[in-house]
């Protein structure tokens, strides 16, 4: 029995990996930048929860954290969907 992955290379001729190397840079360099966002969002929220005592707005910062991560997230796999797209 075949895999999905090796059914598919056989439908696209092979060349599901063929990728260009400029795309790929710029892929890296996409997901580099979406990294040290959500380092430095994680690094501002940890500093807010120690300024904190209130458990209420521990809780806050700690919701608005995950929505700020989702949207760097939602925003840079965007930008690597287009800049795959541009090959």
């Amino acid at each position: 029995m075949k895999s999905a992955y090796e059914l598919a290379l056989e439908r696209s001729g092979g060349v599901l990996n063929s990728v260009p190397a400029e795309v790929k840079q710029k892929i890296a360099e996409i997901e580099q930048l979406r990294k040290a966002k959500i380092a430095e969002a994680e690094l501002s929220a940890r500093q807010r929860m120690e300024r904190e005592s209130e458990p209420e707005k521990i809780e806050e910062i700690q919701n608005a954290l995950v929505t700020e991560i989702a949207s760097i997230n939602d925003r840079y796999e965007r930008e690597k969907e287009a800049a795959r797209k541009q090959s």
